[in-house]
């Protein structure tokens, strides 16, 4: 068995849930959310031209904040547009 080099990974499968959303500046970048129920977690990574390039793990506890927080965005009244 040949030893690992320095810089190579070890090979894991991929999850199957999640999804992968478009970054609005285009540019070959998009945000990959995938669910690691055997580690309890959410995985949000960023990508541009094919490459990671950061990863943020949310514990599954912690992710009702993030949806909260997205769905109160959401709701808040873009810049007043709604005021008269």
């Amino acid at each position: 068995m040949a030893a690992t080099g320095a810089g190579q990974g070890q090979v894991v499968a991929l999850p199957t849930g999640g999804a992968v959303l478009r970054d609005a500046r285009g540019d070959d970048r998009w945000m990959r959310v995938t669910w690691h129920d055997d580690e309890g977690l959410v995985v949000l990574s960023v990508w541009r031209a094919g490459c990671c390039v950061a990863t943020m793990r949310v514990e599954r506890g912690d992710v009702p904040e993030l949806v909260n927080a997205l769905v109160e965005g959401l709701a808040a009244d873009p810049a007043g547009a709604g005021s008269a």
